[in-house]
């Protein structure tokens, strides 16, 4: 693992070497669609590379929350748009397939309906999942204008942080993310168990029906 994250270093050091600013925005971009390009070191570094050794003032670090929530916001409007344009009809179509049925897209479309403002907000704040709400949150088709507001809203504060622990550790920086490191496996793991119950509940239910189903048949 940090072998790989070593390698991610020497690239995105190499971007902001060859574009600064600008290749905050990509970085991120490419994180908040998806793409396993950690936020954990794009922003720290930024507050190294190109404010901290520089020379520059606290007022950039401000900037590099606003370039990475840009970013962010751009990443994940791409996702958003996949799961608007195509995620929907593919789950009608073949959502049987992971155990989706459209009942559950409808309960999904109520449940974002009450909570998705907060979910797209809060999940900014986490690490792990936080690019990965904006897939649903294009399938339920959230208003594109609300699920931009609280997209920026909720990067901003994480990208400026990120930057900010960056600025002040200079070049031990990367003490950040082996500080941040431990709370990912807890992250994940709670994930891969909320993914084991759902299938454990899809496939109960699923089952329950087809032996309801045989018996009225057979009644």
């Amino acid at each position: 693992m940090e072998a790989i994250e070593q390698q991610l270093l020497t690239l995105i050091a190499a971007i902001y070497d060859a574009m600064g600013w600008p290749g905050v925005v990509l970085l991120m971009a490419i994180e908040s669609a998806s793409i396993p390009l950690p936020s954990e070191l794009i922003m720290p570094l930024s507050g190294w590379m190109l404010i901290q050794a520089k020379g520059l003032g606290l007022p950039y670090i401000l900037l590099a929350g606003l370039y990475g929530a840009l970013g962010n916001l751009l990443g994940s409007l791409l996702a958003y748009w996949l799961g608007s344009w195509g995620g929907r009809p593919l789950l009608e179509r073949y959502g049987r397939y992971l155990l989706i049925t459209r009942s559950d897209l409808a309960n999904a479309d109520r449940w974002f309906a009450k909570y998705g403002d907060w979910a797209v907000l809060l999940s900014r704040l986490l690490p792990v999942i936080r690019t990965f709400i904006s897939f649903p949150a294009g399938v339920v088709k959230m208003r594109v204008m609300r699920f931009s507001v609280l997209t920026f809203a909720g990067s901003f504060p994480w990208s400026t942080g990120l930057a900010y622990g960056g600025y002040l550790l200079g070049e031990n920086w990367e003490a950040l993310r082996r500080a941040m490191r431990p709370f990912d496996i807890p992250v994940i793991v709670a994930c891969v168990v909320l993914v084991a119950f759902y299938l454990y509940r899809r496939i109960h239910h699923l089952r329950r029906e087809e032996r309801e189903t045989v018996e009225k048949t057979e009644g």
